[in-house]
Order: C-alpha cells, then structure tokens, then sequence
C-alpha cells in the first residue's frame, strides 16, 4: 500500500498549468476552492445562467462555460453527476481536447464502466477525496484535509501522476494522506459501500428495527431515537475509535447484548448477496440498468422516492428532528 503525504508531492508541475474544474456542486466548490487557496490557477466551467453560475461568482470563481474552459484548461476536472458526465464530454469537453491535456476525475465509475471512451494522446487520472465536499472544505480551512485516493488509468505524458498527487495537495488531501489505487477499485469498492452499507444497507437496517418496534406497539417516536437518532453517536464513536473503542464507551450491557446477537441480524445469507451484489457490479450489471433508468427519465427512482417519502419513520422523524434543532 502507496500512501503520500506532502513531503512526497510536487506542486510545482502545476505552476504552468491551468486546472477547469467542471461542476460547482459540493465536490466541484470544495475542490476547486481549496485549489484556488492553494494558489493553482483554476478556472470553473458551467452551464451559463445555471443555479450554481452565480454562486461561483460570488465566491470569487473565475467562471465560464465549459466549453470555453475545456478550451483554456490543461487540465479537466470533471465534477458534475455520473449520469450526465459522458454526455457532457461528447458535447462540451471532447472536442476542445488537445495532446497532452489531462481528463481527472474524483469518480472512475464512466472510464471504468466505458461510457466515456478517451484519445489515447491525454492523460485520464483521478484525485478522489474520501468524504463530502462540505468536509473537504472545512478541514482545509482548519489547516488539515480529509485523507484521499488517487490512480492513473491513462498515463500519456510520464508525470500524470505527479500532476494528480499535486492536485490532491492542492485540496488538502495530502495533508492526512493519499492512497494510491486504480480506477477499477475505487468505482467497484464506492458502489458497493453505497449499496450493500452506507446508504443501501444501513437505511434498511433501520427502517426494520422501527418498524419491529412500532409493530410491537411502542410508540414511534421512542422507535426513532432508539433506531435513528442514536445511530449517529454510534457511528461517531466508530469512526473515532474503531470497534473496540465504540465497545469500550457503551454500556456492558450494550456490548454483550451487540456481540452476541449481531450474527442474528447480519446472517450468512446476507453476506451471500451482499457477494451477488459486488458481482452484479463488477459484471456491469448496475451499470447498465442505472443506463437504462436514466435513457427512461428515471421513473423507478422517481417511484422509490415518493415510497421513502411516506415512510412513518421520515415523517415521524422531520417533527423530532426539529425538536432537536436539527431541521428548521
């Protein structure tokens, strides 16, 4: 395992180059920001008169289309959704792309799925940081970063690493450390912590702890605290202190309870399809139906949001977070 830190990076392979940061959403304005204050010459390329035009502005962007800055840049940071990525590049990127130039990305999901398909006289790199872009905008202001990833799946110009590595430097990154991987891991690796823990596995694990609670006829505000709420202090004790730390801080009662009934929850049959899931990922199965659900104007996620949204735990949820403070 390759890990470099900002003793290992050269940030003056940057000095002539001009980055284009394409997007202005929570990743593209933390990025692009954090470069800027690093003091690299980055340009933000939008969509003229989209939501987030302005708001480039005001932070004191310099801002254009992107064509205009796919057209000026050496190197094209592309930070805009998965789902419209490749068909901005054949519009707006690709065609102003010239030898030498760079296509980076903090996602590998459309080079290494295929549906961005590159010039092999370009480098394709990625810098990717591990954690929102509201995070890494505030460490850096902090003085530190959050920890990054980064890999090189097309290397035209000998250094396309060094230039990443400095870009990583340039957000913080390499400030608490940059792992290198491949383009291959990281898409796999992210879907599938997306899908089968952080988003997927963890919302239903909640969702049917309160729903076995309210069904036993306890009251859903008290199944919300006790299956919601607190999971954030949990995942923050975690996140802080690993397992045995987490274990440590709760109650004993708590840890024999959590260590000898988990396996009951998280069977082997689940570790079974969590398998199928991963492969159904690495086949480009997701890929092509998530394709697919975007060529039909998105109705199965349309659907799926409306169902989330009548959910008894989110609306029971909305009034106690407010009576947290956490919602207005």
């Amino acid at each position: 395992m390759k890990i470099y830190y900002e003793k290992d990076v050269d940030a003056q392979v940057l000095a002539d180059k001009t980055i284009a940061v394409i997007g202005y959403g929570s990743q593209g304005m933390a990025q692009s920001r954090n470069m800027a204050d690093s003091g690299l010459n980055v340009v933000v390329g939008l969509r003229e008169g989209g939501s987030s035009w302005q708001a480039a502005h005001d932070d004191g962007m310099k801002v254009m289309t992107i064509e205009d800055a796919s057209k000026v840049a050496d190197i094209i940071h592309i930070l805009i959704p998965d789902e419209i990525q490749s068909a901005v590049f054949e519009q707006s990127i690709k065609p102003y792309l010239e030898e030498g130039n760079t296509l980076s990305f903090s996602h590998g999901y459309n080079i290494h799925f295929g549906y961005i398909k590159v010039p092999g006289n370009v480098n394709v790199t990625m810098i990717a940081p591990k954690g929102p872009g509201a995070m890494v905008r505030k460490t850096y202001l902090e003085g530190f970063g959050i920890p990054g990833l980064v890999a090189v799946e097309q290397d035209f110009t000998g250094n396309a690493r060094d230039m990443a590595l400095a870009m990583g430097k340039g957000c913080g990154l390499a400030r608490a450390g940059i792992l290198e991987t491949t383009f291959q891991e990281e898409t796999e690796t992210d879907l599938f912590g997306e899908q089968a823990v952080l988003c997927g596995g963890v919302t239903e694990l909640i969702k049917a702890g309160f729903k076995t609670l309210v069904d036993a006829g306890y009251q859903p505000e008290v199944a919300y605290f006790e299956t919601c709420h607190e999971l954030k202090l949990i995942v923050d004790l975690i996140y802080e202190k690993g397992f045995a730390g987490m274990w440590h801080d709760v109650s004993n009662t708590a840890e024999f309870g959590g260590l000898s009934r988990r396996s009951r929850i998280i069977t082997s049959e689940t570790q079974e399809e969590m398998a199928r899931i991963l492969k159904e990922i690495q086949e480009g199965k997701f890929a092509r139906e998530w394709a697919l659900e975007n060529q039909a104007g998105n109705p199965m996620l349309k659907r799926m949001r409306d169902i989330e949204s009548e959910l008894q735990i989110e609306k029971k949820g909305s009034k106690l977070r407010k009576l947290c403070g956490l919602e207005k």
